[in-house]
């Protein structure tokens, strides 16, 4: 089976399409499917419904989908860094499900394992849980979230063999890997393709069984949200 694409509007070829469900990878802005968002972007695909983490910011990752307003509902934990977003959604130009940031990996590993709900104390007394089904355990309180399992997951990995395993670099780790399993389909952008066998076995963050297409993407940017910094002065410029 053909896995490597050598762009990622290729990768995408025949899977997108309107008011498709997509989980995105990523952990803020770091370890994001940047060109497979550019790709979507260019394919023009609408009403979108996508899982991630947070919606990038203005110009940057999912942004870029918000701002061309190809996003029709996001589920997200993290949303703060995006004018854009914040200015769609008190609008009513935007649907927003907010989640907590553990119960989203949850739930996203839940969809991945076949798993349709769960049952969390995480939200209960909070608008998290209106609306949501109430059970009790052991005199505790718990609410019923369910999985999420989508159309399409475009997931950010560091190393690929040919076969489609994949490994995550440190905080990319994160929502990508239980992201990928979250769908019927996953394609990934990989920074570099090695031969089968050169991955160690450890080192395998998902299997290749979860990956049915894969783009390499050499070039890339890593984005900083805020780049803080403080002048330095005294015997620290001294030095």
């Amino acid at each position: 089976m053909k896995k490597i694409y050598p762009d990622a509007a290729s990768a995408l070829d025949g899977l997108l399409f309107d008011g498709m469900h997509i989980c995105a990878g990523g952990f803020g802005l770091c370890g994001i499917p940047e060109r497979l968002i550019d790709a979507v972007r260019d394919a023009g695909t609408k009403d979108l419904t996508i899982a991630s983490n947070n919606a990038g910011i203005n110009g940057e990752g999912l942004g870029k989908l918000l701002r061309t307003k190809q996003v029709k509902k996001m589920i997200s934990s993290y949303v703060g860094e995006n004018k854009e977003f914040e200015r769609q959604f008190l609008a009513g130009e935007l649907e927003v499900e907010f989640c907590p940031q553990g119960t989203l990996a949850e739930r996203c590993r839940a969809g991945g394992a076949g798993i349709p709900g769960f049952y969390t104390k995480t939200g209960v007394g909070t608008q998290v849980a209106e609306g949501k089904e109430h059970k009790e355990f052991d005199g505790e309180s718990y609410i019923l979230e369910r999985g999420i399992y989508a159309d399409l997951c475009i997931v950010k990995g560091w190393k690929a063999d040919k076969a489609g395993n994949l490994s995550f670099r440190k905080t990319a780790r994160n929502f990508n890997a239980p992201m990928a399993t979250a769908g019927k389909l996953c394609v990934a952008e990989v920074e570099e393709i090695v031969e089968v066998g050169e991955l160690d076995p450890d080192d395998i963050h998902l299997p290749r069984l979860f990956v049915q297409r894969i783009v390499h993407v050499q070039e890339h940017v890593n984005f900083i949200e805020y780049r803080t910094t403080r002048e330095r002065g005294g015997q620290e410029a001294a030095t």
